[in-house]
């Protein structure tokens, strides 16, 4: 604002005086400054030295003081009015240049103006000097306040607070005068608070108090500035501290509306009185809330609601809060309930308080919540984003498996699906607002399905595809949400429902994953035949990977669907064949398959096929290649060892012979694999795998009942050839403890049997030698050989006799002799010299048997020697004299008799059969003694 000329009753006279000065050297420097200002045209930049030079010319000036007189002071203040006019017109232009310095350059040059009549405020002929010294301090000082040089400001205020306190303010009559010590109280208060000298600006604001002179428009001013500082408080951190503030500030601006309505004059001042009032009231409440301080919000609301005056859209969330700080869940929802009528309540007020309500009830507040936002929708417009904001407040963080998070998705499930919330979401305008919330309905199924809640997360999920348009761009997104809504309902066990989804989502996109879920639901619809089919179809997508299979495999053994597991590895098993690069070993897929058959009985032959196809790569890759190297390598190859023997065991006690035999010979060339020398563990594996292969081709000879090809036989002497070798290997080594007794006697014994249909009756003999003089040898084992060749289709006596001789020297030579055994022996070995042997010779060697059966009985108790076995071999002692009787042999057949007779003394209840014999023996004896003489 310009400053008019200075008015004076004889203005001539004062110009006369004031001529006579202008010449001062001081003054002429300061006007050529101003008139440099003056000069300077709206185009021109304001030159930075102009301010500079003129605050060092008013040093000077200062200087001089006092000043020389009335009239040198009077120049002075012409001076200060042509800079601040010249201020004014520049401070216009530089608006238009909008140019920071040189405002700031501007307002230097106005407070030289008022530094120039502050050093001649005692001037005479100037109305009112003192008050137009101050206020022209006071508007320099707002300069500086809007510049924000709060520093330069405060100086200027306090310099014209200085300045009016020579002025008893009593005696102001001058309406504009009484203004400026107000405006400029309420300036530096406003200055002080924001340089954060918060008690300084209260007591400031006090201190206008004083200063209202029963004027409205005061009352109204200083109000307004106390509401301001109380806002500015509560605006601060929610402490108690500032809370304190806002309120006792607020309250004073309150006090000040009520005093202020007793001096309005005007309609218009009592309306505005009332207007801030209830405004304040409304801010009280506010802080009374954030104090919580809910009774008292209440009654604010109740005060502001009383005369029906003040209708303003916060009060119901206000009353809201407050109801629900009180507990009283009914009267809040009664107030958010109320607000849906109320059209003058904005969009975003009442999100907030549906927000405020949520946050406070929860789940129980979420059908409330739904209600009222359908309630809304049906009276005006509602926008995307508040219908987002709220089924995001409402669905929360959650993480889905409780009951809350189920009943928050259900509400807002049922809110989204709304055809109004849906038509919000349309067009291209909200395609950000569409992302958003499909974004918050695809998370929370996501939550839910990661708890397992399959329902709930299935609804959401459909709920989230009403917000994917139905286009080219979206078809990628459409067919997600299909597969997952598939999973949902196979998670819910609704294979026909998830189905037909999966079949949608490959119509929109035909790729892998869609493939592998109808193998999944064939999978459990027991479509074994589908599934196999299913993994055919996974080959042949684009996208397909190796992967799928050993998934597909894991997904079938989980559903016991073995025949399909298998069906999938075999077909991973061909990728390894074809050279390419696999993310699993190849001997992990074939023990996985082994493992797989070997829980089916009944799958033994497929098992056989795969551990050949493993020992098959193996040998064409190499075992370290194929199994791995180092323990890994180790493992994975004793694993296949075992596994081999097991089955093979497993099928020789299921009487399946002929699997047994593969199984077993798979089983020595594993071990094989892993035998280095260092332990003889692996090399008795071999030992076993081998004899007990050949036990299997022997036994599958008599199960078929068919005689041994002579392919056969070969095969299993070539595998009994490898077995002697180790068995010889570790009876050389003096390793012969680590082998089992039994392993060595069915060597023997199998050895035997194939060497008798190669007609090796040396080897039998030399393999059964052998075995007899091992450590691991005993009767029972040698009774058994010796039986078993006396009765084979293929008999050996000589075997048979060794076998049984030596088994009878052991049992004589034994501590406690098992003397049924020996008899057994004995009558086994008579009969084998009566049908094998014939000669004199032998007819002397078999009545050595007898007579060292008799030995044996000399001394025993009576039945110690089986009574049976003693009448057996006395009768057939006595009877074998039968023969020589007839063909005149005497001495011969006296000595079968006596035989005879000799065991049958031995043998209880023989007594009647004994008198006999010896009444006969004696008569023979005669007869043979009389025909002797006659021959003499």
């Amino acid at each position: 604002m310009r400053i008019a000329e200075i008015s004076t009753p004889d203005y001539r006279q004062l110009h006369r005086e004031t001529e006579s000065h202008t010449h001062h050297p001081l003054l002429s420097e300061i006007e050529l400054l101003i008139q440099q200002s003056e000069s300077i045209s709206k185009d021109q930049p304001l030159p930075q030295t102009l301010p500079h030079s003129l605050r060092q010319s008013l040093t000077r000036l200062s200087q001089l003081a006092p000043l020389p007189g009335n009239s040198f002071k009077l120049t002075i203040w012409k001076l200060s009015f042509r800079l601040w006019n010249a201020c004014v017109d520049l401070s216009n232009a530089a608006a238009l240049q909008s140019s920071s310095s040189s405002a700031e350059s501007i307002a230097n040059l106005r407070h030289a103006a008022a530094d120039m009549l502050f050093l001649a405020r005692d001037v005479t002929g100037v109305p009112s000097p003192t008050i137009k010294s101050s206020l022209i301090y006071y508007r320099t000082g707002l300069v500086w306040h809007d510049l924000k040089k709060l520093d330069l400001a405060s100086d200027c205020f306090e310099r014209a607070t200085e300045i009016l306190s020579k002025i008893d303010v009593a005696k102001i009559t001058d309406a504009g005068e009484r203004i400026l010590f107000l405006d400029l109280n309420l300036a530096r208060s406003r200055t002080a608070w924001e340089i954060s000298d918060r008690n300084l600006a209260v007591t400031l604001l006090n201190r206008a108090k004083n200063m209202l002179f029963g004027s409205p428009d005061h009352y109204k001013a200083l109000s307004n500035q106390f509401l301001a500082f109380g806002k500015s408080a509560l605006s601060r951190e929610d402490d108690d501290c500032s809370l304190n503030d806002a309120l006792r500030l607020m309250n004073e601006s309150l006090d000040l509306c009520e005093k202020g309505l007793g001096t309005a004059k005007t309609r218009e001042d009592t309306m505005e009185f009332k207007s801030m009032r209830v405004n304040t009231l409304r801010f009280i409440s506010a802080v009374h809330l954030q104090k919580g301080e809910f009774d008292s919000v209440i009654k604010c609301v109740k005060v502001l609601r009383s005369d029906g005056a003040d209708q303003h859209a916060s009060l119901p969330v206000l009353a809201m809060k407050a109801w629900l700080g009180l507990g009283k869940h009914s009267e809040a929802e009664k107030e958010l309930r109320g607000m849906v009528g109320n059209k003058d309540i904005p969009e975003a007020v009442w999100v907030s308080a549906v927000e405020a309500y949520f946050e406070v009830v929860g789940t129980a507040g979420a059908e409330t919540a739904k209600g009222v936002f359908l309630g809304l929708l049906g009276r005006c417009h509602v926008s995307a984003k508040t219908a987002l904001r709220v089924a995001h407040r409402v669905l929360g963080e959650s993480r889905g498996g409780d009951s809350g998070s189920r009943i928050r998705a259900n509400v807002v499930a049922q809110l989204v699906s709304d055809e109004r919330v849906v038509a919000l979401f349309a067009g291209e305008a909200v395609t950000n607002e569409r992302k958003a919330i499909h974004s918050v309905l695809w998370n929370s199924a996501s939550a839910h399905f990661g708890a397992k809640d399959f329902e709930t997360s299935a609804e959401m999920f459909e709920k989230s595809m009403l917000y994917i348009p139905h286009d080219i761009e979206n078809r990628v997104f459409r067919a997600k949400g299909f597969r997952v809504l598939c999973l949902c309902y196979l998670g819910l066990s609704q294979l026909d429902r998830a189905h037909e989804y999966i079949e949608e989502a490959e119509k929109l996109e035909p790729n892998i994953h869609c493939s592998f879920l109808k193998f999944k639901i064939y999978l459990q619809r027991k479509e074994h035949s589908s599934a196999i089919s299913q993994i055919d179809a996974m080959l042949s997508c684009l996208d397909f990977s190796p992967h799928y299979l050993s998934l597909a495999a894991h997904e079938a053994i989980s559903c016991q669907a073995l025949s399909v597991a298998v069906a999938s590895l075999s077909k991973f098993l061909s990728f390894y064949i074809s050279g390419k690069t696999m993310p699993t070993t190849e001997v992990v897929v074939f023990r996985t398959l082994v493992t797989i058959l070997t829980q089916d009985a009944g799958s033994e032959t497929e098992a056989l096929n795969f551990m050949l196809q493993a020992q098959s790569r193996a040998s064409k890759l190499g075992t370290e290649c194929f199994f791995g190297s180092g323990e890994t390598g180790k493992r994975e190859l004793k694993w296949f060892a075992l596994t081999s023997w097991n089955l093979g065991s497993r099928c020789g006690n299921a009487k399946k012979y002929e699997l047994c035999g593969e199984f077993c010979r798979l089983a020595s060339d594993f071990y094989s694999y892993l035998d280095t020398g260092e332990s003889g563990e692996n090399t008795v594996m071999i030992l076993r795998s081998l004899v007990l292969g050949v036990t299997a081709i022997i036994a599958l000879e008599k199960q078929n009942k068919n005689t041994l090809t002579e392919t056969q036989v070969k095969l299993a002497a070539e595998l009994l050839v490898r077995a002697g070798k180790i068995m010889s290997s570790l009876l050389s080594d003096g390793k012969d403890c680590i082998m089992e007794p039994e392993l060595i006697f069915m060597y023997t014994l199998t050895a035997y049997e194939i060497h008798g249909r190669l007609n090796n009756s040396a080897f039998q003999l030399l393999v059964v030698k052998t075995f007899a003089g091992s450590k691991s040898c005993n009767y029972n084992y040698l009774l058994q050989l010796g039986i078993f060749a006396s009765q084979s289709p293929r008999s050996n006596p000589d075997v048979s006799t060794f076998a049984l001789n030596e088994c009878l020297s052991a049992l004589i030579a034994s501590a406690s002799p098992n003397y049924p055994t020996i008899a057994l022996i004995i009558r086994k070995l008579i009969a084998l010299s009566s049908v094998h042997k014939g000669d004199t010779e032998d007819g002397e060697a078999i009545q050595k048997m007898y007579k060292q059966a008799c030995r044996i009985m000399v001394g025993l108790k009576e039945g110690e020697y089986p009574t049976d076995e003693g009448k057996w071999l006395a009768m057939t002692a006595w009877n074998r004299a039968a023969l020589p009787v007839r063909l005149g042999q005497l001495e011969t057949a006296k000595k079968w008799l006596s035989i005879g007779l000799e065991i049958a003394e031995k043998v209880s209840g023989m007594d009647t059969y004994r008198a006999c014999m010896e009444d006969f023996l004696g008569g023979f004896q005669t007869k043979v003694s009389s025909e002797a003489a006659d021959r003499i």
